[in-house]
């Protein structure tokens, strides 16, 4: 069998090969997840960009959706010059739809690949150049010679006014000289995952992520490598995969296996204790002395955030936090308890939660928030969209406390997997919380329901329901670090 090989797919092998040889050979083996909302965000964002680049090209030729190689080819032979989206198949099965294409006077062609992020990356998982490479390796097996490459993005430095100008918000920078050195080796890299993903076997009993850090581990992980034990040293904090490759190859795969001589950090060092110990490593004393310090009323706060690729309001750019909801549980020194919120019901800046924030605070106390550096750069951009309101939101990052910082150090739990997201850290000291019982569970949820009730105008859920649940989801933030709080005056 000759099996057809994508963009997506190359990147894909060049993450992980047999993660991919999987998919192709064995797709009822290969695990079934639905696309997250953060991707499908990205994909309905990626076609957003397209449609400003080829406001760039106004006498581009839009090829039909899906039109197949033999189409594109009959298109090539007419009078156009742009074309967007033409598709091209090696005669090896290597398959390319491109961005945008453009015909030459001299014959030639240059393409122009479309990014929706704010530069050029280079990093592995994301190479925008492999990808260029890629795109001008199907279109010279095809017998077109490729005279230039162009990489198209957003500009970072765009802020919107009014209607959005295609020339203002996307860049294009020529890659064509950056690639030249990396082509051959593309070349021979999707020779080899050609080579690769038509085998008839491979060894299925460990992945190339094996030797990888958790977060660039494959979706066939589990399926490749059955013998890593709850609790691995893939869960280690910030653990590199130099140490990672040291311990397989010492015949550690459990935490609880590696021994108390080596060499670690200490933030490391305590969960390898918690795990041996089957028990939380606790400096009380460090705890108690920084909550000790706070200043009441205590004000627990978390903002939920919407970010575009094309920016929907005025003093926005690309990729910019629009805060459309807040949660704030107050608590005074007698442990009495109230609560403030507020949920956007346009797409617009929340001045109006910035007027009715303060008058629930006012400019006392301390600000509490999980991952404060989240909460302190959004009022660092407030302040410049509402110079009326700097001064209090000075004063809240000022005076803001991170309790985030507790579970990094001084309460150190193996069952919290690696991890101080507060996600990570509520089922295992509170479990009488629980976000799975909510409709709306993550950050990433709120962002795309709200976005959705904001902007599609095929919204079809109740809309009284749909800010009922998200409320709840942004209370739930906040009264869970009220609980955590609690939890730890109590130690």
């Amino acid at each position: 069998m000759n099996f057809q090989l994508t963009k997506t797919e190359f990147i894909q092998y060049l993450n992980c090969p047999e993660s991919l040889w999987l998919l192709k050979n064995k797709p009822n083996d290969y695990p079934k997840e639905a696309p997250s909302l953060f991707l499908q965000k990205l994909i309905k964002e990626g076609y957003e960009v397209e449609e400003f680049a080829k406001k760039l090209f106004p006498n581009g030729k839009d090829l039909p959706e899906k039109a197949d190689p033999d189409f594109t080819e009959k298109q090539l032979n007419t009078d156009a010059k742009i074309f967007f989206q033409p598709s091209f198949k090696t005669s090896k099965n290597v398959f390319a739809r491109i961005d945008v294409l453009e015909k030459l006077e001299d014959g030639s062609f240059h393409i122009y690949e479309v990014k929706s992020s704010t530069k050029i990356k280079d990093d592995q998982k994301h190479n925008h150049l492999k990808d260029a490479c890629f795109q001008k390796y199907v279109l010279q097996e095809c017998g077109y010679n490729v005279s230039g490459v162009s990489m198209m993005h957003l500009n970072k430095d765009y802020i919107k006014n009014g209607e959005i100008n295609a020339r203002e918000i996307i860049k294009t920078k020529e890659v064509s000289e950056k690639i030249k050195d990396l082509y051959p080796m593309v070349v021979k890299d999707i020779e080899d995952a050609l080579h690769f993903i038509n085998r008839s076997s491979i060894n299925e009993s460990e992945c190339s992520c094996r030797y990888n850090t958790r977060s660039n581990h494959c979706l066939s992980f589990n399926y490749f490598n059955k013998n890593i034990p709850d609790y691995s040293i893939y869960e280690i904090i910030n653990i590199r995969a130099k140490r990672i490759n040291e311990l397989l190859n010492m015949g550690c795969n459990c935490i609880s296996d590696i021994p108390s001589d080596y060499n670690l950090n200490s933030k490391q060092k305590l969960q390898v204790a918690s795990a041996k110990q089957n028990t939380p490593i606790i400096d009380q004393a460090s705890i108690s002395k920084s909550l000790n310090e706070l200043e009441f009323p205590l004000h627990f706060i978390d903002y939920e955030t919407y970010t575009n690729a094309i920016p929907q309001v005025n003093q926005f750019g690309p990729q910019k936090h629009l805060v459309f909801q807040v949660s704030i549980h107050t608590m005074l020194a007698n442990g009495d308890l109230s609560h403030f919120e507020w949920l956007g019901n346009k797409m617009e800046l929340p001045t109006d939660m910035l007027q009715k924030m303060k008058q629930f605070t006012g400019l006392t106390g301390t600000f509490i928030s999980w991952h404060a550096s989240f909460e302190r750069d959004r009022n660092k951009e407030m302040m410049a969209m509402h110079p009326e309101y700097k001064q209090y939101l000075d004063y809240i990052n000022t005076q803001m406390y991170d309790l985030e910082v507790l579970f990094k150090e001084p309460y150190i739990d193996y069952r919290f997997r690696g991890s101080s997201s507060i996600k990570k850290v509520l089922p295992i000291i509170c479990p009488h919380l629980n976000y799975n019982a909510l409709e709306v569970q993550n950050g990433t949820m709120a962002m795309d329901t709200w976005g959705r009730m904001m902007l599609d105008p095929d919204f079809d859920e109740s809309i009284e329901h749909t800010r009922k649940e998200l409320l709840e989801y942004c209370k739930l933030d906040t009264f869970a670090m009220v609980e955590l709080y609690r939890f730890l005056m109590e130690l």
